[in-house]
């Protein structure tokens, strides 16, 4: 029992970064744009919400505050994000660019600034960019009363994750909601699926499409601050990140672009990326690494074989809107 409470805790521990990435994707996607560069931004999230939280700490000292922390690392990661969606936005929409092409690119970029930030921090306070173990405690730890984390079994797993997993279910309620029960959700949706009708509708598809893309980004870019904050233990590792932001982009695909599955289907993800260290069988490592590629494509062939629309991606995903063809 105690084995299997673990490998649960640790997988919710490993999905989340991933749960950010995807609902940040999700909701890009349902504008029609496909943007490939999550593994960039969750790059730049990373470096700078650590170094937000790193110079706050510095220049506090003693008197740092663990929620002031927690919200410059936040409002950091996603002010990168949403920079670097705006970009893609820019590029994309307004130029009408290929959005493969600039998705890549923007994983270039992303990698290759927020890989420059973290190092140009460790070669400049000559070492380690870590945080202090008193506000390490605020990022990782649970928010809830040791009362509740002490019950057996269930509390450990309801109550004992850091506060990142709680804040993502709520976005991931938030989005659902949002997505399927209000109006401006559905003039998402609709400009995702139909530019053109959405367009004759009266609706602003380039004001939903900045939108949703710019926010998507920076939701996606905190996945990569909790990476870096909890993960990988509040220090800067420019190879932790790798591969982070490509399998948010195959959970959006696993999860038929639903923000509630989202949830359910980063925990699987989490769980099959520490597989090889919990379950023990005379395979290579690297087998069990590919795993959360393979039930992917799995899922993608099961989907596209049953046809149903509401398992289908966006109708003009990737596809430039041009209003002249209208």
């Amino acid at each position: 029992m105690n084995t299997i409470v673990s490998l649960l805790y640790n997988a919710v521990l490993n999905g989340t970064p991933l749960m950010f990435g995807t609902m940040g994707e999700v909701l890009t996607e349902k504008s029609g744009n496909l943007n490939l560069g999550v593994e960039g931004m969750m790059y730049m999230g990373g470096a700078i919400g650590l170094a937000g939280a790193f110079y706050y700490e510095k220049m506090a000292g003693s008197a740092a505050n663990g929620i002031v922390a927690i919200l410059i690392a936040l409002l950091l990661a996603f002010i990168a994000g949403a920079i670097g969606a705006l970009i893609f936005s820019f590029i994309t929409i307004s130029m009408r660019a290929n959005q493969n092409v600039t998705g890549l690119a923007l994983t270039i970029f992303g990698t290759g600034v927020g890989q420059f930030i973290g190092e140009y921090m460790r070669t400049k306070e000559g070492g380690y960019v870590v945080v202090g173990n008193g506000l390490k405690n605020f990022f990782q730890a649970s928010p809830f009363p040791k009362a509740l984390q002490d019950i057996p079994v269930a509390g450990k797993l309801i109550f004992g994750h850091n506060i990142f997993v709680y804040l993502g279910i709520i976005i991931a309620v938030i989005m659902a909601i949002y997505m399927n029960r209000t109006r401006f959700g559905l003039n998402l949706r609709a400009v995702g699926e139909s530019p053109a009708t959405a367009d004759a509708a009266g609706i602003n598809v380039t004001r939903y499409k900045y939108l949703a893309t710019v926010i998507g980004g920076g939701i996606s870019a905190i996945g990569g601050m909790v990476y870096i904050m909890t993960i990988a233990g509040c220090v800067w590792n420019h190879e932790g990140l790798a591969g982070e932001g490509w399998l948010a982009v195959a959970l959006v695909i696993f999860c038929l672009w639903k923000p509630i599955s989202a949830m359910w289907g980063s925990t699987l993800f989490g769980a099959l990326l520490i597989m090889y260290l919990r379950v023990r069988l005379p395979i290579p490592s690297e087998i069990y690494k590919i795993l959360p590629y393979v039930v992917t494509v799995a899922v993608l062939i099961i989907t596209s074989l049953r046809k149903k629309k509401e398992n289908q991606p966006p109708e003009s995903l990737g596809l430039s809107y041009f209003r002249e063809d209208r």
